[in-house]
């Protein structure tokens, strides 16, 4: 069948550029920049490495007041991280959006108050577009299309799949699909199901089991939106008395440490990297802001992609 699901936005591929100088004396000096960071949640292992990123790179040793708020996995809790910010009269607010609508009024809010907002990994929707200076994170659309070319280059056309979507209304669930389901077109693939399971590996498992029990042996081949997802459906294969990896063919997004140590074990197929070690860009274009250097509307990571024998080469020294 040809697949027909939704088309939503793209990305703009970039360098991570910038660094740290000149930034070791700011608290002796007294000239620490105050940042408030929302962040989404501990979802998962890449949103665990993305925080510690942020607290190293944010911290007063490098010339910063961090304030950071972990929004447990709530839009309501981030915005009201956000407005809490903005009453705290911060210097800049950085913020990792949970869904890409629903920002409109507290980033109104923080414009008001003077305060410019910084997004990090995720992004918004077009309605907030101007209530933000910068946004450093991945491309998500890309990252979707590079899993679809392991599949179109590794598979037989007849090929049938499931999904483990991210996180409903998250930009990168949307543009991870839209990525995805362009390269796949006109292939001859079948999609039989695809589901939210919310970035985590709780989810994961769950809704792979639910998938075993509607498809069966029908399913040949499973996309994960994210590396815990496709660690909890390997959980469900191998409780179905399948062989991940064999019997189901998997390819997951994130290039966690896990993820690699099973991409070698042969449980998992193939891994696309989405890079969390956002700190050092995120903490560069805070800096600039602050003092009124221009800036470019998106700072984008550089990602790669992994086989078995690419994740044994890297394990030893890999940070997340």
């Amino acid at each position: 069948m040809t697949i027909t699901r939704r088309a939503m936005l793209g990305g703009t591929l970039g360098l991570v550029a910038g660094g740290l100088t000149g930034c070791a004396t700011a608290e002796a000096s007294g000239s620490l920049i105050s940042v408030g960071f929302a962040q989404t949640g501990a979802e998962s292992t890449w949103r665990a490495a993305n925080t510690a990123s942020l607290r190293k790179a944010l911290s007063r040793r490098n010339g910063f007041e961090l304030m950071f708020i972990d929004s447990q996995g709530r839009q309501e809790n981030e915005i009201a991280a956000v407005r809490s910010f903005v009453t705290r009269g911060v210097d800049v607010i950085v913020l990792a959006p949970m869904v890409e609508g629903g920002w409109r009024d507290v980033l109104e809010e923080a414009r008001q108050a003077h305060i410019p907002v910084v997004l990090e990994d995720r992004g918004i929707d077009a309605s907030g577009s101007s209530l933000y200076v910068s946004r450093v994170g991945d491309d998500f659309r890309h990252e979707g299309a590079l899993a679809a070319e392991w599949v179109v280059a590794t598979s037989d056309p007849a090929t049938r799949i499931v999904e483990l979507l991210g996180t409903t209304g998250s930009s990168a669930a949307l543009e991870r699909s839209a990525g995805f389901d362009e390269v796949i077109a006109g292939h001859g693939f079948t999609v039989l199901d695809a589901q939210d399971a919310g970035f985590t590996r709780a989810g994961g498992k769950e809704v792979m089991a639910a998938f075993l029990q509607k498809h069966g042996d029908d399913i040949q081949l499973l996309f994960a939106q994210n590396d815990d997802m496709g660690l909890g459906a390997i959980q469900a294969i191998r409780a179905a008395g399948l062989e991940p990896g064999h019997d189901i063919r998997i390819v997951t997004i994130d290039g966690t440490r896990d993820a690699l140590v099973e991409l070698i074990a042969g449980r998992l197929n193939h891994v696309v990297q989405c890079n969390p070690m956002l700190g050092p860009q995120v903490a560069s274009v805070v800096r600039a802001v602050h003092s009124g250097k221009p800036l470019k509307r998106e700072y984008i990571a550089t990602d790669r992609v992994f086989d078995a024998r690419a994740a044994k080469e890297v394990l030893a020294t890999w940070p997340y």
